[in-house]
């Protein structure tokens, strides 16, 4: 009898897989194999690979969202967890985190690039709603845009950092929070 398998495990699976033969190479009737499932069992959990990349940006924002933010006394403070604890789960896997992004990013996977524009916007309001940033029209849009910047500045850098426990981005991300209370919209 075969034993089912949900996405998570699907995705531990394959990022232990892809730890050697990089994000690329991964093949998902390779990771079939490992389970010792079929293909067909595989294919009722995941239609493509990048829903395994898409299952690992889900476990960053979970990290993000059972993270105790009430340690921050401020939205900006609050930010600043927030997003910590989102890239510290990545970090085990970084650079095929990084893979994972060239992979969405090739030319002919338009369709990956559009859902990942979609995804950053997700994360992004969680981090508002996290943070408690409130505002409301073009004030709110302007926050939305800066945060975006924000947020995806911080972590193409994350993607690079070979700095001790990414210290550099930390930098990057107090730095960033500043400026962004600077322009008034940490409120």
């Amino acid at each position: 009898m075969v034993m089912p398998v949900d996405k998570q495990q699907l995705v531990d699976r394959a990022l232990q897989l892809a730890e050697q033969t990089g994000w690329e190479g991964l093949q998902l009737t390779a990771l079939a194999n490992s389970l010792n499932i079929d293909v067909a069992e595989l294919a009722k959990v995941v239609t493509q690979k990048d829903e395994l990349a898409d299952a690992w940006f889900d476990r960053a924002d979970q990290a993000m969202f059972n993270t105790e933010l009430a340690g921050g006394s401020n939205a900006a403070e609050k930010l600043e967890l927030a997003i910590r604890s989102w890239l510290n789960a990545l970090a085990p896997y970084q650079q095929l985190t990084r893979q994972m992004l060239y992979y969405k990013l090739e030319p002919g996977h338009v369709h990956l690039q559009a859902a990942a524009l979609l995804r950053i916007s997700r994360t992004v309001q969680w981090l508002r709603e996290l943070a408690g940033l409130q505002a409301s029209g073009s004030k709110r849009i302007a926050q939305e845009l800066a945060l975006s910047a924000l947020f995806t500045t911080v972590f193409i850098g994350w993607l690079y950092d070979t700095s001790p426990e990414q210290t550099s981005s930390l930098k990057r991300l107090k730095a960033a929070i500043a400026t962004f209370i600077n322009l008034g919209l940490c409120r």
